[in-house]
């Protein structure tokens, strides 16, 4: 029996991606990544000098990140301000772009990188992690390859790709089973992080599914970004 979901997407396709860059115009670069109802903006602004000085590094830069949501971007309201789910995935965030930035380009700087949630589905980490790679692309700061993130569920025994949050509260079978992956451009996994549980067999067809989409994003951010100025 073929596995439907309820928003009738095949089990190997993204919701509608759209993609944007120079949003911010007062940031050094700044993109909006979206998974359907799941909207993120990035704003870059550095390399500049790191303070107070005792935190730099002299034989490269920091990349700091930070990743919020609007209050009104979930449906019922989320108190302002930091949180402890937004102070670890502002850390995971910097963990899956620092893979392929080229921070031994800027000694004793830091680059910041602004995530905001304007509307969220699901799988807002992801799309954050979009967004600012894109951003960093369109800020200038050179990179070795673009970074592309993608939610995958297994719901019940079935994997999916792009999980919203229906599926997110699946509760059939076996349940609901979420692991965000990012992927660089030549294919290094950069973060795995799995919410649920999944068996050893179940894995590799995640990562698979996963990189395959990754694939996909990075192509879409590579022809978001190559149209400027067109």
């Amino acid at each position: 029996m073929t596995f439907k979901r309820k928003d009738g997407r095949k089990v190997d396709e993204t919701r509608k991606i759209r993609t944007e860059v120079g949003v911010v115009p007062n940031a050094d670069g700044s993109a909006l990544f979206a998974f359907g109802d799941t909207i993120a903006i990035a704003a870059v602004y550095g390399p500049r000098p790191l303070h107070p000085q005792h935190l730099q590094n002299p034989e490269k830069g920091v990349l700091r990140c930070n990743y919020d949501m609007i209050s009104f971007s979930v449906t019922e309201r989320k108190k302002p301000g930091p949180s402890r789910r937004s102070q670890e995935i502002s850390k995971v965030t910097e963990w899956a772009l620092v893979p392929a930035i080229q921070l031994d380009n800027f000694p004793n700087t830091v680059i910041d990188v602004h995530i905001m949630i304007l509307q969220a589905n699901a799988s807002t980490r992801c799309a954050g992690i979009n967004a600012a790679s894109m951003a960093l692309a369109h800020a200038g700061i050179p990179m070795t390859d673009l970074v592309a993130s993608v939610s995958v569920g297994k719901l019940d025994k079935q994997i999916v790709v792009d999980v919203d949050k229906n599926e997110e509260d699946y509760e059939e079978g076996e349940g609901a089973t979420d692991i965000a992956m990012a992927f660089t451009g030549s294919g290094e996994i950069s973060l795995l992080q799995l919410d649920g549980k999944i068996q050893e067999d179940k894995i590799k067809e995640a990562i698979e599914a996963g990189e395959k989409a990754c694939k996909e994003i990075i192509e879409i951010q590579k022809k978001t970004i190559k149209s400027i100025g067109n």
